[in-house]
């Protein structure tokens, strides 16, 4: 039953950093908007207005001679190359102009769209083989049609997948790829969303991730992590008259197409629900290899800054419980006052992925930035990475993020933890995984770390000192990809996002 839509408040929309948009022209986003301007009056006479080069300067589009991350584009503005003709801005220009320059140029070389954010893009899943460095493969369809809003899969046992549809529930792909009714008696969530802000749905109570116990065949438990919503559940709701939410996660077993025995495994006190949209809710789930649970909770105060940097509070933090819900006693923060105790690490803006590496005993997690900033991280107990007092992108106004004065909260970069990762201009990271795949032996032990916005499938090698050695697209401009899977079998699987029909395919090796 369609549910009656309920507006954010204008004033959320702007603490969240955003603008609403009249069209989809990338040229309508603060911050983006001035760095076209500062690029066209600074850059354009050298370089071209569409960076194709001109008589005095040499292109900014393919091979770049001084390399092609913010960091090398940001030195090369900054300090110029006055022997070949490349004047020196740093005296003429602040800091911050120069990285907005840089984040202009880099993603105009990528084609980075803040507005539409490909959804609508044609999807077309190629027939032919796609070549990459270590291995060559096809990519085939295992079904189609699905709903525009997924989340999550889950690879099963019986060859069976289970899936997450945001603003319908869960459901089963058979090994023969066909989609199941909905199972009945899960968790109550909402299709009542809009678009205030560029093309991203909004709303509030929605389905995320949905995981099997490791121990699956033996206990049957299957685990839901999703937005409980509610209204006139607490302080907030009442005197805005609108709904709130918050991540929830229960585990419960299916039973002839029935969610039975379900549990709460955690929940958060409804004093902490809040009316900011589920979008960077995080939503989440893995498993260790010792009993343990952890889940990611993002931005869902009224702001993207509020409680991120309050210990006592539960967002922008990755959890960690015992598989029954209860706190293990080797957390971080546990029986301090003043601490979360299910808190294993804080400083998150918007978690995106999530996985443990049982061959080497680490977490993992990749997170979305602002404008640029998107992460990589190994994610260690009791540590602080860095929202909302800095980052490596830039808010969407163009100014460097530096909420810091405005908490009241003074901070050494030292004491921050930097991503493994950066991914600058921003991709839009999604999932990702560890690649265990016989079926792709070259690649065991990198990352097949997806996109959204950038459409595109990394690969990106670790060496042992946890410091990426490459980075390698194996595929851009497909579809927007949600989350990236592997079963028992080496079977890798994509959830490809689309406003035409969501579908999972599975990447086959070619022989």
């Amino acid at each position: 039953m369609k549910k009656t839509v309920q507006r954010i408040p204008f004033q959320i929309l702007l603490l969240l950093g955003v603008s609403l948009v009249a069209n989809s022209t990338l040229a309508q986003v603060p911050g983006v908007a001035e760095s076209i301007e500062l690029y066209q009056s600074n850059c354009a006479v050298c370089h071209g207005e569409n960076l194709e080069g001109a008589a005095q300067g040499v292109p900014l589009l393919g091979d770049l001679r001084h390399g092609d991350d913010m960091a090398a584009v940001s030195a090369s503005i900054r300090n110029g190359y006055v022997e070949t003709g490349m004047p020196t801005w740093r005296d003429t220009l602040p800091e911050a102009t120069i990285r907005n320059i840089s984040l202009f140029i880099l993603e105009s070389r990528d084609n980075i769209d803040y507005v539409t954010f490909n959804y609508d893009t044609p999807l077309e899943i190629p027939d032919e083989v796609i070549s990459s460095e270590l291995h060559n493969f096809r990519l085939e369809t295992v079904v189609a049609n699905l709903d525009q809003q997924p989340f999550s899969i889950a690879p099963m046992p019986d060859g069976s997948i289970l899936l997450t549809e945001k603003m319908l529930g869960l459901s089963i792909i058979s090994p023969e790829g066909i989609q199941s009714s909905l199972i009945s008696g899960t968790p109550e969530v909402f299709d009542d969303t809009f678009k205030p802000v560029f093309e991203q749905e909004w709303g509030l109570g929605w389905l995320f991730d949905v995981i099997p116990h490791p121990n699956y065949e033996e206990n049957g438990w299957i685990y839901l992590y999703y937005t409980e919503r509610c209204t006139d559940c607490n302080t907030l709701s009442r005197e805005q008259n609108t709904p709130v939410s918050l991540n929830k996660l229960v585990r419960g077993r299916i039973d002839e197409g029935a969610w039975v025995d379900m549990e709460v495994i955690w929940e958060a006190d409804k004093e902490f629900y809040g009316a900011g949209t589920d979008v960077a809710a995080g939503g989440r789930v893995t498993f260790d290899d010792t009993g343990h649970v952890f889940f990611s909770l993002g931005a869902k105060g009224s702001a993207v800054f509020q409680g991120i940097q309050d210990l006592a509070t539960p967002y922008g933090k990755i959890h960690r419980i015992n598989d029954d819900g209860s706190i293990p006693e080797d957390n971080p923060g546990y029986g301090q006052d003043g601490i979360y105790p299910s808190m294993w690490t804080w400083g998150h803006r918007s978690p995106q992925g999530l996985e443990f590496d049982t061959r080497t005993g680490q977490l993992w997690g990749t997170e979305h930035g602002p404008r640029g900033g998107d992460e990589v991280n190994l994610l260690l107990p009791g540590l602080n990475y860095g929202w909302p007092l800095t980052s490596k992108g830039m808010n969407y106004d163009g100014t460097p993020v530096n909420y810091g004065p405005q908490l009241g909260i003074a901070f050494e970069l030292a004491d921050i933890q930097q991503p493994v990762v950066d991914l600058t201009p921003s991709p839009a990271v999604s999932s990702f995984i560890v690649s265990r795949s016989e079926q792709f032996p070259e690649w065991d032990n990198d990352f097949l770390v997806g996109s959204l916005k950038a459409r595109s499938l990394f690969r990106v090698e670790m060496d042992s000192n946890n410091r990426m050695v490459q980075r390698e697209t194996l595929f851009a401009g497909l579809a927007r990809i949600r989350d990236v899977e592997q079963d028992n079998n080496g079977n890798i699987f994509l959830l490809l996002e689309h406003n035409s029909g969501s579908r999972i395919v599975r990447l086959v090796p070619d022989d």
